[in-house]
């Protein structure tokens, strides 16, 4: 598996990683609710990339994509998202690891995410915490509960 960075030739084949890890991967959520949150069968294009403005990580194994992740500058970790398959490979661990690097760097005190059920257990043993429960609706209707988590960086294991 190789790490490195995002580049604008790879919108396409990330939403993709992101629509199977949504609609495949995430199996505990009710298809209503996977239909909500990744509602769209292929990417807009005509809408500006977001990831070309934050720091965005890619995974590759054999020349393909099976994996990303990202934060914007002010400390927000964005998406976070790996091929069934994949999971539980330690693909979003390898991400993991330079997206802390590259927070550090920055000077950044404190992350942020909007975690759902899989990425809040991941970063549960990385040091982050709950900050509070986030019910919400998705586009569809859907009931879907997220969690607004923290990692201070003081904080944050080596």
């Amino acid at each position: 598996m190789q790490i490195r960075p995002y580049r604008p030739d790879d919108r396409a084949v990330c939403f993709h990683v992101f629509r199977r890890a949504v609609h495949e991967g995430a199996t505990r959520y009710s298809a209503e609710m996977r239909q909500g949150w990744a509602p769209q069968s292929e990417p807009d294009l005509s809408r500006p990339d977001k990831l070309l403005d934050q720091h965005c990580w890619v995974a590759e194994e054999g020349g393909r994509v099976i994996g990303y992740m990202s934060l914007t500058p002010d400390g927000h970790l964005d998406t976070a998202f790996v091929l069934p398959e994949a999971m539980g490979k330690g693909v979003a661990a390898a991400l993991y690891d330079p997206l802390l690097a590259k927070a550090q760097a920055l000077g950044l005190r404190r992350l942020t995410v909007h975690a759902n059920e899989y990425s809040g257990r991941f970063l549960g043993r990385r040091g982050w915490r709950i900050d509070r429960m986030e019910p919400m609706a998705l586009p569809n209707g859907a009931p879907f509960e997220r969690f607004h988590m923290v990692l201070d960086l003081a904080e944050a294991p080596a």
